[in-house]
């Protein structure tokens, strides 16, 4: 488990949908699955405090923060995915994103490690009718009795349902 609530990560791909060999994902907690996304979106990871709402914003929007000014919008995933009830402790953290020059955060129970996984440890995710859309899935990663759900931070961030990121067009 990772104590620190001020760890700062910086960086950003080369290309969109680059290569995911040999890539490296935050791996964190919904409930009793474990996630991970690309590292190279996380800005920082900080402790959870108390939020702004905003008027009329969806449910799984908890409000706004104010990160060194910049208002940045938090979304709790466990809210987005139909997850129970979400209570806040010592463990849950606000992941800092960086999503197409955009920052959003976004609330999970709590983070535990960056994992370096290989191309041979990650399996395409399931077809399956889940509350989960799979097109938000990169796969699944497997490290021995491990596995984590591996998933496009981009993508979900930037679908038109969070409403979060401008969209461009290609």
């Amino acid at each position: 488990m990772l104590q620190s609530t001020q760890s700062e990560y910086t960086g950003t791909h080369t290309k969109p949908g680059s290569e995911i060999a040999g890539s490296e994902f935050l791996a964190f907690t919904l409930g009793k699955e474990e996630y991970g996304i690309d590292i190279l979106k996380v800005q920082e990871i900080r402790g959870y405090e108390a939020v702004t709402r905003i008027a009329n914003a969806p449910v799984f929007v908890k409000g706004v923060i104010n990160l060194r000014g910049i208002i940045v919008p938090v979304v709790d995933m466990r809210i987005k995915f139909n997850l129970g009830t979400p209570t806040y402790d010592q463990f849950t953290v606000v992941i800092i994103l960086n999503i197409n020059s955009r920052i959003v955060g976004m609330v999970v129970d709590s983070v535990s490690d960056v994992t370096t996984l290989i191309p041979d440890q990650i399996k395409p995710p399931p077809e399956m009718d889940t509350t989960f859309n799979s097109d938000y899935l990169i796969g699944l990663g497997t490290i021995d009795e491990r596995m984590l759900i591996l998933v496009d931070i981009d993508k979900l961030m930037s679908s038109p349902d969070m409403g979060l990121v401008d969209h461009q067009v290609n």
